[in-house]
């Protein structure tokens, strides 16, 4: 993806604190500016932090920024598909793609450099592998959060049954086991996931891979 944008650096932000106006931020998770890290992520957020948080919430259009002296640059009525920033005084100029998953899975693959190749059929491809990328970081997180006890063969059963759209007594047939045990079963799977009820369960047991 950098080497398509011909763009120096590379940062991967998410937001923080979603649905909590005044707490929200967005938090670096992966960069490849060296030494230099904190400061430019420094810089990024007190020139342009404010702004891409909400330009997230009302929009998925890029967002392009100069470094400084956008007359120097391409015009940016040459962008109908980005959104550009007011010029401020930050050390590289660059392009974010907004990705909207929900909770935690909302934020910004951005690049940054001075020759950035902003082509139309760049920047829809590499939005495209944005989007790709903050799932991934999602997915991992997700296996991050794997119940410490392993499901059971007759949990993940139970669970796939109950996605299924049967209920425990269907579910007690098909197994051979009592209402009761089903219920156990389904119960004890709920807590090994950490969900709040079986609805959650089957659904977090479908993004785990456990069932499908």
């Amino acid at each position: 993806m950098q080497k398509a944008l011909n763009a120096r650096n590379f940062a991967v932000f998410r937001v923080s604190g979603a649905g909590l106006p005044n707490k929200r931020k967005l938090v670096c998770e992966l960069d490849n500016w060296g030494t230099t890290a904190a400061e430019n992520c420094n810089a990024m957020m007190q020139a342009y932090g404010e702004q891409l948080l909400e330009h997230i919430e009302h929009s998925l259009l890029p967002v392009i920024w100069w470094r400084q002296h956008p007359e120097e640059e391409t015009q940016s009525e040459q962008f109908p598909l980005a959104h550009v920033l007011e010029t401020k005084d930050v050390p590289f100029g660059g392009i974010a793609f907004p990705v909207r998953l929900g909770g935690v899975g909302n934020g910004y693959v951005s690049f940054s450099g001075t020759g950035i190749n902003f082509a139309s059929e760049i920047m829809i491809d590499q939005h495209v592998r944005s989007c790709h990328v903050l799932m991934d970081l999602l997915s991992l997180d997700e296996r991050r959060a794997l119940p410490a006890e392993t499901l059971s063969e007759r949990e993940i059963a139970c669970l796939q049954l109950a996605g299924d759209g049967q209920i425990s007594e269907e579910i007690a047939e098909r197994l051979g086991l009592s209402v009761h045990t089903v219920n156990a079963y389904l119960g004890s799977a709920t807590i090994k996931l950490d969900a709040v009820n079986r609805i959650q369960a089957i659904a977090k047991a479908i993004r785990l891979g456990y069932i499908h």
